[in-house]
């Protein structure tokens, strides 16, 4: 589903700071390599990603889905000096080619990428966390939230990605709900009754959703 029409958002692109090399790299061989690349966080969401790590003064942060590292790159260049990215992913057929764009970044140093299952690795986490990133397998998104909303500090923001499912969470009376579906719409319900945080969900590619913790 397109949220914006392809000229603004081309638009938005062109007045947003460019990509660098590396990050150009990791999309083409993202695309090229990887299955579903559409799931790399590309331009507008990386550059937001580094924005708000910068204004945020982030020390901490905790990424759950690292993918090729696209999105792991944009928050650590955001950190403040010595801060450190958590970034957590199952998929070890991935972890040579992660592991040398983190290297070619020079971020490596500050980068803890662990490789499991998140809901077994999140429990093991000290925190406190300024930022957390939740951009994994839908269907644990509540369990993600629940996780780590403990462990992240006041004030501190949550960010989970693809909340607007490619419009698939517009239902129409009697329509059935896939399984994936009927989660998101699940968690989306679940933050925006939470009492422990105020939120937004943003119209950003496949919607993200923000919450501050209160």
């Amino acid at each position: 589903m397109e949220f914006i029409d392809p000229a603004l958002l081309a638009y938005c692109e062109a007045h947003t700071s460019p990509e660098d090399a590396l990050l150009k790299k990791i999309t083409r061989e993202t695309q090229a390599k990887v299955l579903m690349p559409r799931m790399i966080s590309g331009h507008l969401q990386g550059k937001m990603l580094e924005l708000f790590t910068k204004m945020m003064n982030a020390e901490s942060i905790l990424e759950i889905g690292t993918y090729t590292g696209y999105s792991g790159i944009c928050l650590a260049r955001g950190l403040k000096h010595g801060g450190k990215l958590t970034t957590l992913d199952i998929n070890d057929e991935l972890e040579a080619m992660v592991r040398g764009f983190f290297e070619e970044s020079g971020l490596a140093n500050q980068i803890d990428y662990r490789l499991g299952n998140a809901r077994d690795i999140i429990p093991t986490l000290d925190g406190p966390f300024d930022l957390v990133f939740i951009d994994a397998d839908k269907f644990y998104y509540g369990d993600y939230f629940e996780l780590v909303i403990d462990k992240v500090r006041p004030g501190g923001i949550i960010l989970a990605d693809n909340v607007l499912w490619s419009g698939k969470i517009l239902v129409e009376e009697g329509q059935k709900i896939d399984k994936d579906t009927q989660k998101i719409l699940d968690f989306n319900k679940l933050v925006h009754q939470d009492p422990r945080v105020e939120n937004i969900l943003l119209p950003i590619r496949d919607g993200v959703l923000m919450a501050r913790k209160l």
